[in-house]
């Protein structure tokens, strides 16, 4: 006899046990196991009615583990991609934009030895391209690269 096979609720349960994830993800995550006498949303509302599905933990979440590794903009697509309320990405703007620089240079400062700015232009953009990539802000790159701290 075939083992059966895990129940929707088995399924976001055990997705849910791993990490936090948003309404939007357990729906795109479990919308192809869903089966005849399924109902996806009414058990997605069970589980957020219980507080397992919490999109405020969520965007904690994505921002405490993302946060020291990526400047504001590329943590805030990220949010957006899991589907979270706008209310909730522009109250994590706030917090990551106070904390953008003190970031970017930790990044710069692993990643390039940050004794010193960069001698040549040549470095100098190759750092910017590095930290930009990684969604630090245009000024904020600047200052980090050309050597200025918090206090300028």
């Amino acid at each position: 006899m075939p083992a059966q096979p895990p129940s929707l609720k088995a399924r976001a349960l055990r997705l849910l046990a791993q990490r936090e994830h948003s309404r939007s993800e357990l729906t795109a995550k479990l919308a192809r196991h869903v089966q005849e006498g399924d109902d996806l949303p009414a058990l997605l509302d069970a589980l957020q009615a219980r507080g397992f599905i919490d999109e405020a933990r969520v965007a904690a979440s994505v921002v405490y583990r993302r946060a020291p590794l990526l400047g504001s903009q590329r943590v805030l697509q990220e949010l957006r991609r899991k589907g979270l309320g706008e209310e909730l990405v522009r109250g994590a703007a706030g917090e990551l934009a106070r904390t953008e620089l003190e970031r970017a240079q930790a990044v710069w400062r692993k990643r390039f030895g940050g004794a010193a700015p960069a001698a040549s232009a040549q470095e100098r953009a190759r750092q910017m391209r590095f930290l930009a990539a990684r969604g630090f802000a245009a000024e904020v790159v600047r200052r980090v690269v050309q050597g200025q701290g918090a206090q300028d």
